[in-house]
């Protein structure tokens, strides 16, 4: 599979993982738009959250769990999770992830 996300999964592409599990992953975004931008990352290939959300609701469910342990963890005292769905709305990498910012306020809407 050509996936780069799949491929950080496996190790085929090596990572500093944030947060591993058996489930999901969590890296650094290397085109940060907050002093905090962390993506969230399921193992099994889907293209997008709504996709995600047909096969295995349970797993989105604790990707947005994820992000409030990284904001915890981080300090973070109000963030903001994304969803970028098909090209037209900035997603890159077509595969499920979820974006954790903060570190600065937010204006809406986000543009």
């Amino acid at each position: 599979m050509s996936c780069l996300f799949c491929k950080m999964a496996t190790g085929e592409i090596p990572v500093e993982f944030l947060m591993n599990s058996d489930r999901i992953f969590a890296i650094a975004d290397i085109a940060p738009q907050a002093p905090i931008h962390i993506l969230i990352i399921p193992k099994i290939h889907q293209e997008s959250a709504a996709g995600l959300a047909g096969s295995d609701p349970q797993l989105l469910a604790e990707m947005f769990k994820v992000a409030g342990e990284l904001a915890k963890t981080y300090g973070l005292d109000g963030y903001r999770s994304v969803f970028n769905t098909g090209e037209s709305a900035g997603q890159s990498v077509f595969h499920a992830h979820l974006h954790l910012l903060g570190g600065r306020p937010f204006a809406w809407p986000p543009g």
